[in-house]
C-alpha cells in the first residue's frame, strides 16, 4: 500500500477471471485535441516566423541565454510527439490498459508547448512571468483546493469555497484597511504589516464563520450539503455587494484600501535563474502555501487525526464504534477548511488589488472544487489541479500583451474548458469519500 493510498478505500483490483473495464474517454480526449492543434497549425500563416522564449530576468545569478525557435517546424514536431503519445494511448487501450498519469503530464506540457510556439510566433514569451504569475494567480484555488479536501475527507460536500474566498477577501479588505488607517498611512512598516495581519486573520475568521454555517446545517441538522452550499454562496454574495455599495464604496479611502503584500525574496533561492524568480520571489502567502500542502498531507495521511478524518467520511458508523466522535471530528475539520479557504480569500484584495469588489472571486471557489476532484481528493494532486488552473488563467494576460492572434474569447473560457475537462474525468474516475452528504445520527 502507497503512502497516499487510504487503508478505508476498497480494493480497485478486478475479479479473478474478469477483464478491467477501461473507458476510452482519454485516447479520445488526446486524439481530438491532438486533431485541433494540427489543424491550427494547417490553418497557420507564421511561416518563415520565430518563437523566442526568454528564460532570464536581470536580476538572475547568472543569465541563461533566450531560447529562439522557428515557429512552424518547431510547432510540428511537437504535434508529432502529441500523436505518438495518443497512438500509445490508443494501443493501452485495446490491450485494456489505462492510460499512466505520468504519459497524460507529458502529454499537457508537450501540448502547451506546442500551443504556446504557435501563438507567440514572431515575438518573446517570459517564460519567467508566465509560470511566476499563474503560481500567484493559483494561491486561492490551491487553498480552496485544500479546504475542499478536507471538509469532504470528514463526509461534508462544500459547495461552499466560493462563499468563503468572496467573504475572507471582504473581511481582508475591511480589517486590513481599518487597522492600517487607524495606526496611520504612508510607507511606515508597523502600519502596513499591522494591516496585513490584521486583514489576514479576519479573512480566516471569516472563512471559519461560513465554515460554522455550513457544519450547523449539514451536520448537526442534517440538512443537504448541497443545498447548504448553494445557498452560502448566495447568501454571501448578496450580503458582500450591498456591504460593497453602503459601506465599503462611500467609505473607500478608509475602509477599502488596504495594503498589499510586498514580494518577499529568499536569500541565494531567488537569485537562482529561472527556478528563483518563479518560486523564491513570491508573497508571504505564496510561502504559507508551500507549507500547508505537505502539512496537511502528511497529517491526513501520516497523523492519528488524519485516520480519524478519513475514517468518519468513509464509514462513521464503525468510527463511532472505535470512540472516534464522528460530528465534533467534522466540525473541527470543517473549521480548519475555513480557515485554509480565508487565506486563499485574502490572495485577492491583499495581493492582487488593493481593494474589494463585487463577486471578484469570479467563481473561482467552483474551480477548486474541480480542482480537488481532478485531484481525486488528494491535498498534493489536487494542489498540481490547481496550479494547472491558474496557468490557464494567467496564460490569457501575457498572450494578450504579446499580440497573439488567439482571441481574448477563447483565452478567457480556457480556465474553464480545462475544469470541465477535469471533471469530465481525463485521467480516469474518481471516488469520493463514502459517507458524502450522509448525515450522522447515533443509534
Amino acid at each position: 500500500m502507497s503512502a497516499l493510498e487510504s487503508p478505508l478505500e476498497p480494493s480497485r483490483t478486478p475479479a479473478i477471471g474478469t477483464a478491467p473495464v477501461v473507458a476510452p474517454k482519454t485516447p479520445i480526449a488526446l486524439g481530438v485535441i491532438t486533431g485541433l492543434l494540427a489543424l491550427l497549425l494547417v490553418l497557420s500563416s507564421h511561416a518563415g516566423q520565430e518563437t523566442t522564449f526568454r528564460l532570464a530576468t536581470r536580476t538572475d545569478l547568472f543569465e541563461i541565454p533566450a531560447v529562439t525557435v522557428p515557429t512552424m517546424p518547431t510547432s510540428w514536431l511537437l504535434v508529432g510527439l502529441l500523436a505518438a503519445a495518443t497512438a500509445w494511448s490508443v494501443a493501452l487501450l485495446v490491450a485494456k490498459r489505462r492510460t499512466p498519469l505520468w504519459l497524460v503530464v507529458a502529454y499537457a506540457v508537450v501540448g502547451m508547448l506546442a500551443f504556446l510556439t504557435w501563438a507567440a510566433a514572431g515575438g518573446t514569451l517570459p517564460v519567467v512571468g508566465l509560470l511566476g504569475g499563474a503560481l500567484a494567480l493559483a494561491i486561492p484555488l490551491v487553498f480552496g483546493a485544500l479546504c475542499g479536501v478536507l471538509g469532504e475527507r470528514s463526509g461534508v460536500i462544500n459547495i461552499a469555497i466560493d462563499s468563503q474566498l468572496l467573504f475572507g477577501a471582504f473581511a481582508a479588505a475591511l480589517a486590513g484597511s481599518a487597522v492600517t488607517q487607524a495606526l496611520g498611512t504612508g510607507s511606515e512598516t508597523l502600519p502596513r504589516w499591522s494591516g496585513l495581519l490584521a486583514g489576514l486573520a479576519a479573512a480566516m475568521v471569516a472563512g471559519m464563520a461560513i465554515a460554522l454555517v455550513l457544519a450547523v446545517f449539514s451536520v448537526s441538522y442534517g440538512v443537504d450539503q448541497i443545498i447548504v452550499g448553494v445557498v452560502l454562496n448566495v447568501l454571501v454574495i448578496g450580503l458582500t455587494s450591498f456591504l460593497f455599495t453602503q459601506v465599503l464604496a462611500p467609505n473607500s479611502a478608509t475602509l477599502n484600501s488596504p495594503p498589499r503584500f510586498p514580494r518577499m525574496p529568499i536569500p541565494l533561492l531567488g537569485d537562482i535563474p529561472l527556478v528563483g524568480p518563479i518560486f523564491f520571489r513570491q508573497t508571504l502567502l505564496v510561502y504559507l502555501m508551500y507549507a500547508a500542502v505537505p502539512l496537511i498531507a502528511w497529517a491526513l495521511y501520516r497523523s492519528k487525526w488524519g485516520l480519524r478524518v478519513r475514517a468518519v467520511g468513509e464509514h462513521p458508523k464503525a468510527a463511532d464504534t472505535v470512540g472516534v466522535k464522528v460530528l465534533a471530528t467534522r466540525y473541527r475539520t470543517l473549521l480548519l477548511a475555513g480557515v485554509l479557504s480565508g487565506i486563499g480569500g485574502a490572495t485577492y484584495t491583499l495581493v492582487a488589488v488593493s481593494q474589494f469588489n463585487r463577486e471578484m472571486t469570479g467563481g473561482a471557489g467552483f474551480i477548486a472544487l474541480a480542482a480537488m476532484i481532478f485531484g481525486k481528493w488528494d491535498p498534493i494532486r489536487a494542489t498540481l489541479a490547481a496550479l494547472l488552473f491558474g496557468f490557464a488563467s494567467n496564460l490569457q494576460g501575457v498572450l494578450s500583451v504579446l499580440g497573439s492572434p488567439v482571441p481574448s474569447q477563447f483565452m478567457l473560457m480556457l480556465p474553464y474548458v480545462v475544469t470541465i475537462f477535469a471533471v469530465a474525468g481525463l485521467v480516469g474516475h474518481s471516488r469520493p469519500p463514502s459517507a458524502l452528504n450522509t448525515p450522522y445520527t447515533k443509534g
